[in-house]
């Protein structure tokens, strides 16, 4: 199966009135899958019960959220990392700086090899309701 997508046109970054526009490529979501929907998938592949492996999950996100929130790194293998990061604004000198000065936490993302080369070999097809 191919990745949809769908063009959107957009003007020059820092250029007032847009600029010059072009068009791009932009991924046109093919659904989602909740939390069931994964435990069903991944029984397929498992002796574990749909029931057990959405406790699992559930335990693995609960786990994610507290170890993130420790600023801890969370490395799945294959599957990649998560970690946190920061968004503050500057001060003026080291020591002015404060807690303060944090505008927001959030999570990054870096995806492990396989999840990387399954992208690389991904196949494209423009969404048909274009």
């Amino acid at each position: 199966m191919a990745i949809k997508y769908n063009l959107i046109e957009k003007g020059q970054p820092g250029v007032v009135g847009g600029g010059t526009k072009k068009w791009y490529a932009n991924v046109a979501p093919d659904g989602e899958l909740s939390v069931d929907d994964l435990a069903k998938q991944i029984e397929k592949f498992s002796a574990l019960s749909e029931a057990d492996i959405r406790g699992v999950i559930i335990a693995l996100e609960n786990v994610i959220q507290e170890n993130l929130n420790n600023g801890r790194i969370i490395r799945m293998d294959k599957l990649g990392s998560f970690y946190p990061g920061l968004s503050s604004n500057g001060a003026a000198t080291k020591d002015e700086f404060n807690s303060s000065f944090i505008k927001e936490a959030y999570v990054n993302y870096r995806p492990g090899k396989r999840i990387i080369d399954a992208l690389k070999a991904a196949t494209f097809k423009k969404a048909d309701w274009l």
